[in-house]
């Protein structure tokens, strides 16, 4: 389950973050994830608990915001929100399509810090 380093990772920073903002403790961490991403949410919210014991972050929330996958469609020259990731066409004219522009973020976006 690599979603349990990947929840380390946000703890170390978030907490590195808190410590240099003088924090006693985050109340929340903001995520941003798509379906592109290779990381399954269930698994990332039961690590996150695992990899806030002990630390500044222990009882926070991690809030996660699910990104929809969309592409670029080179035949109607615009983003289009893909309905399945098992098949790249774009929803209006189903012309295939690889180019990602949105779905494989893996990003904290804020903090909210206890002041």
């Amino acid at each position: 389950m690599h979603e349990l380093s990947i929840a380390l990772s946000i703890v170390d920073a978030a907490a590195e973050v808190a410590a240099r903002r003088g924090a006693p403790q985050i109340k929340a961490v903001h995520l941003k994830l798509g379906p592109l991403s290779g990381v399954v949410k269930d698994a990332l919210l039961f690590s996150y608990d695992i990899a806030c014991e002990g630390t500044a972050l222990a009882g926070s929330r991690l809030l996660i915001e699910d990104v929809p996958v969309v592409a670029y469609c080179p035949q109607c020259h615009s983003d289009q929100r893909i309905e399945s990731i098992q098949r790249f066409t774009c929803p209006g004219c189903g012309t295939p399509t690889a180019d990602v522009v949105q779905g494989d973020e893996l990003l904290v976006t804020a903090l909210e810090i206890e002041p």
